[in-house]
């Protein structure tokens, strides 16, 4: 027999290659060393599961998910190194992973110390999220998000701790390929989304609720779903979680869209990275809305009927792409002549020549009344005295001339 027990291992060489050294983490599936590469000559964590099936599918479906893993870059991500199997027992293999050997402490350290500022607040969940909308992209769900599965890294002094994203040991991939054993419900019953506690399909939602809870969690300084693992699962289906008094209203509704009971109520990452990022230039740290928020939308006007031909329009088709001059938006209001053209086109023959007289006669009676008003009075013709003679009868003659 070997003993394989976790301190028994130390100083053990793992695939030829990886020196274990102290063990710097424990869970239920897995431990986790420091090591040495060898090889290389550089320190790395070495995650070693416990003895798993021997079955070749599910070797086969090990071997597929660690070779995606693998392929992830982001800074927001722990870095995965290598991968092998610990084949010293034959009939019980067990898988490892060699990962960056991050120098910092996990946020669950980081949250026993204190409450954590707004601004520390936004720089942790707006880097865990934009991890995850990195890894979301590829198909990936983390299934285990938690502060203990946060990393909390100095990159300058003086600047907050950045976070990096560990533990995908447990990840799950969309199209079914996982590394942990078939029909296994994986997570920590504090954080478990309610799909995970139902035991239904996940997606990326679930990762989602999962962080709220965290977020949760670095306001609160306690667990907000404690107890037991079945009532830590089952108490989120029957109650939200409940929001301090004090949380500004910005990030209570971004809480509250996170840890949403429905899945499809719950932002995507990106949408959540970006409303954080916005906290992050904000001078009281506050949120930005989430773009997923759905918006009202006015109902439209309903549709102006068709202007209908009239009796005598023939065989002119109607477009409805036709202006009203009256109505069509944006113009100025058509004055009288111009509505009486618009009425007068599609008249027959007969019409327009009766519609052009009584045109013209109103006109003609216009001018007359106009002629009438206007013109100034004719002056009276004085009589002239009478006078005989021929003098009289060029006066007379003159009288007549001028009689209107």
């Amino acid at each position: 027999m070997v003993d394989i027990s976790p301190n028994s291992l130390t100083g053990e060489l793992l695939g030829g290659r990886y020196r274990l050294g102290e063990v710097i983490g424990r869970g239920g599936m897995a431990t986790v060393y420091t090591a040495k590469d060898v090889n290389l000559g550089r320190d790395v964590a070495l995650k070693l599961f416990g003895p798993q099936s021997a079955d070749p599918d599910e070797l086969r479906r090990q071997e597929a998910e660690i070779e995606l893993l693998a392929t992830l870059n982001h800074p927001s991500l722990v870095t995965l190194f290598d991968a092998g199997t610990d084949a010293r027992i034959p009939e019980e293999p067990r898988p490892f992973l060699t990962m960056e050997l991050v120098d910092g402490q996990d946020l669950r350290a980081r949250i026993r110390r204190g409450p954590v500022s707004w601004g520390e607040l936004a720089v942790i969940g707006a880097g865990v999220a934009d991890a995850l909308a990195y890894v979301h992209g590829l198909g990936i769900i983390h299934r285990d998000i938690k502060p203990a599965n946060i990393l909390l890294v100095p990159v300058r002094p003086g600047e907050p701790l950045r976070p990096k994203l560990t533990d995908f040991g447990i990840a799950r991939i969309l199209d079914g390929t996982r590394l942990t054993a078939t029909g296994t419900m994986v997570g920590t019953a504090a954080y478990l989304s309610p799909e995970q506690a139902r035991g239904a399909d996940l997606g990326p939602a679930s990762d989602i609720y999962s962080l709220g809870l965290v977020l949760l969690e670095c306001i609160k300084g306690e667990v907000e779903y404690p107890g037991s693992a079945v009532e830590s699962a089952v108490a989120r289906l029957y109650r939200a979680p409940a929001i301090p008094d004090g949380v500004p209203a910005e990030w209570a509704q971004l809480l509250r869209a996170t840890t949403a009971l429905d899945p499809l109520d719950r932002p995507g990452a990106a949408s959540l990275e970006a409303a954080l990022r916005q906290a992050l230039v904000s001078p009281d740290s506050r949120p930005g809305i989430l773009s997923g928020t759905r918006t009202r939308v006015l109902p439209a006007p309903p549709p102006r009927p068709p202007r209908l031909p009239g009796p005598d329009a023939g065989a002119r088709p109607l477009h409805q792409s036709d202006p009203d001059p009256v109505t069509a938006p944006g113009t100025v209001r058509a004055s009288f002549a111009s509505r009486a053209v618009a009425r007068f086109r599609p008249g027959s023959r007969r019409t327009r020549i009766a519609l052009l007289l009584a045109a013209v006669t109103l006109l003609a009676v216009a001018v007359t009344v106009a002629v009438t008003v206007i013109s100034p009075k004719a002056p009276a013709v004085v009589p002239y005295p009478a006078v005989t003679g021929s003098l009289g009868e060029h006066l007379e003659q003159l009288q007549k001339s001028v009689e209107p």
